[in-house]
């Protein structure tokens, strides 16, 4: 299917959404923060054409370039871009998501080696935290916190109190099927409470349109799924790849990306076996069980 074009839409006079459809493999969103004057960006891009468009996209709005750069994770669809906005603007992220973006490199030109990615630099954060900080897009506060393992091990929400607006990154997929491969199943289940903590009406989700606090209910009877499911298989001594197999997805069947339940078993397994949330898994393996899973087809970058 063509590609939808991605679109900037306005949630609150202060905060933007850009969203890039269908929000599939490296189809993932940002944020914007400004009040005019001052330019806060949430996340780019995996392609510097994207990354490209996006700065476009904020000029066209009449909005200054950004001077602060928060990456709510390490993964290049949310990172890649990053150099299209520096050395004008500083890229803040946890402490922990600068040293697995620089550990990562640019895998995805791994993963996916028929994309053309353009010239996409490395740019890791050169500003960290480890619980929480507060920043300013002129006079609007923006919180950025670590709600612990999730996604990955190093992710932060972006929250603007005084608008009601959360910038969830990878924790919530809208529409789509979430992703444990570098995180926590245990993790991404407090990470919902530490969310709906937050009493955000506006929820800008890392992929996917703009929604509602309602995600969070979607997202977690999904992750509950994969727990119960998880469990009995692994009590029956069955691999992640023959437990997906076997699995009757039901309500979760109609989600894109459905292979990423065998790379989420695999997660829920190394935690059912006692093993630190987030501790790395073995790439191969588990992306090669989602080619199985996906009919022996590759998963395919969008971009």
């Amino acid at each position: 299917m063509p590609a939808m074009e991605p679109y900037l839409v306005r949630v609150t006079p202060q905060a933007y959404a850009y969203v890039q459809p269908d929000g599939g493999w490296c189809l993932n969103n940002a944020g914007v923060v400004s009040d005019g004057h001052t330019t806060l960006l949430v996340d780019t891009a995996v392609t510097e054409r994207r990354a490209r468009r996006l700065r476009d996209a904020l000029l066209a709005e009449g909005l200054p370039l950004p001077g602060t750069l928060v990456n709510t994770h390490h993964h290049g669809d949310h990172t890649y871009g990053n150099s299209v906005f520096t050395p004008e603007a500083r890229v803040v992220a946890h402490e922990t998501c600068r040293s697995e973006q620089i550990a990562a490199g640019h895998q995805l030109h791994l993963v996916w080696p028929e994309t053309e990615f353009g010239e996409v630099p490395l740019v890791a954060p050169s500003v960290t935290y480890s619980e929480r900080m507060s920043l300013y897009a002129g006079d609007v506060e923006v919180r950025v916190l670590h709600p612990g393992p999730a996604h990955t091990t190093g992710d932060s929400v972006v929250h603007l109190p005084a608008q009601g607006v959360v910038f969830t990154g990878d924790l919530v997929f809208n529409g789509g099927t979430p992703f444990l491969f570098n995180g926590s199943l245990a993790g991404s289940l407090r990470a919902l409470d530490v969310l709906r903590s937050l009493d955000a009406e506006v929820v800008v989700p890392g992929h996917g349109p703009v929604t509602d606090p309602s995600a969070y209910d979607a997202t977690e009877r999904y992750l509950r799924f994969v727990d119960e499911v998880a469990r009995a298989g692994h009590a029956k001594g069955l691999t992640p790849l023959e437990l997906a197999h076997a699995t009757d997805l039901g309500e979760f069947a109609a989600l894109p990306e459905r292979e990423r339940l065998v790379a989420n078993l695999h997660r829920a397994y190394a935690e059912l076996d006692g093993l630190p949330e987030g501790a790395e898994l073995d790439p191969l393996m588990v992306f090669g069980d989602m080619v199985t899973t996906n009919g022996g087809q590759p998963v395919a970058c969008h971009a």
